[in-house]
């Protein structure tokens, strides 16, 4: 019988293998920018953008965004910055870079249903000018062509939305080693009625986000607003997802407690808001790590075919893994593939955590409460 069950686990991890080893392949074909784009137009035909980064108890971050974001070279560029009542110093550093250009906005008292920060990105839509508008997170970097690039890419799509799955070009440390799976998802999850949405940075046609959806209003409770709007522009083929290339130069750091969190908060709606799928998915996750369990098992029982055959297995996902990595890492990614197991085993215990704060109204951004998706 326990031969039986064996068979079938490995034939359940080489079909989750090859639908993962396929997903990643139509990403890298269809998601990634395979040469630099120049804009040949004249500075005076070049769209303006506008840069909008919502803040909100951000001191550890909020001086190297910024100082990155005044080395942007595109000649078209106004920068927001709203902070969001932080009880620190962050509209303090905001303020210090008035000479540099960048504005300034203080936030409001939060709405009743609306959440934080897609109240916070409606209130920098509204002081915004450019032509297109450019949601940027704290945590996100820019290369001095980086908008440059999104723009033109933007106009040879006919896009009226972009967004980027950033990269890590920061030191190889625990925060990188053990950083969730949560980009990971959104290629492996990636259909028309749902794209991959990256939140880090994405790029919208600031009108056509006024006329249709009058700016946020229609998603304020919204967990994610922007994989809303990508799911309507995909369906218009007017969306485009990019994964990040060091040619693109968008990039990202975030502490590994602040990346669990933010796991937590978006795995239980990534899910459908049902139980029963995160109940699905952390089985589904932890039979992807069997083989680790198996291996170890020769510690009471020797060593067998069964050993080889979950070596193998470990192996072939440790590799994809890698190979994702490669992408995404600026260094030391072939350490961080050969960690798949522990990533995949911390990745079920969030989806089950996600899924009980959720029913026990305890998700919070920036210390506020987040109500669980309808």
């Amino acid at each position: 019988m326990l031969q039986v069950i064996l068979l079938i686990l490995y034939a359940v991890l080489l079909g989750m293998f090859g639908l993962a080893a396929w997903r990643l392949h139509y990403a890298y074909r269809h998601f990634t920018m395979k040469s630099l784009l120049t804009n040949v137009r004249s500075q005076g035909e070049l769209p303006s953008v506008t840069i909008c980064i919502p803040a909100r108890n951000e001191t550890h971050a909020m001086t190297d965004a910024l100082q990155r974001v005044i080395e942007s070279k595109y000649p078209k560029l106004e920068v927001i910055v709203l902070d969001d009542l932080s009880g620190d110093d962050t509209s303090t550093i905001i303020k210090s870079f008035a000479h540099e250009g960048i504005r300034f906005v203080e936030g409001s008292r939060l709405p009743a249903q609306w959440l934080g920060k897609n109240h916070a990105l409606q209130g920098l839509l509204q002081q915004a000018s450019g032509s297109y508008v450019l949601f940027m997170d704290v945590d996100t970097r820019l290369s001095p062509d980086s908008i440059e690039q999104l723009v033109a890419y933007t106009q040879q799509e006919d896009a009226l939305m972009v967004s980027v799955l950033p990269r890590r070009e920061d030191s190889p440390r625990a925060s990188v080693f053990f950083s969730p799976l949560r980009y990971f998802w959104e290629i492996m999850f990636h259909r028309i009625a749902s794209p991959a949405t990256a939140s880090g940075a994405w790029m919208i046609h600031r009108q056509t986000l006024l006329d249709r959806w009058q700016g946020f209003t229609q998603f304020k409770d919204a967990i994610q607003p922007e994989s809303r709007l990508s799911a309507e522009l995909m369906a218009a083929g007017r969306y485009r997802f990019l994964i990040g290339t060091k040619m693109l130069g968008i990039s990202y750091e975030k502490k590994w407690r602040s990346q669990v969190e933010t796991s937590i908060r978006l795995l239980f709606p990534l899910l459908g808001s049902k139980r029963p799928n995160a109940i699905i998915a952390a089985i589904d996750l932890l039979i992807i790590a069997s083989p680790v369990f198996i291996m170890a098992s020769f510690i009471f029982i020797g060593f067998n075919i069964h050993q080889l055959i979950s070596i193998l297995f470990y192996l072939l996902f440790a590799g994809l893994y890698a190979l994702y990595l490669r992408q995404m890492w600026n260094k030391a990614w072939l350490i961080g593939g050969l960690l798949w197991p522990y990533i995949i085993i911390q990745e079920a215990v969030l989806v089950v955590l996600s899924a009980i704060k959720y029913q026990q109204h305890t998700v919070t951004w920036k210390g506020r409460l987040v109500k669980e998706p309808k």
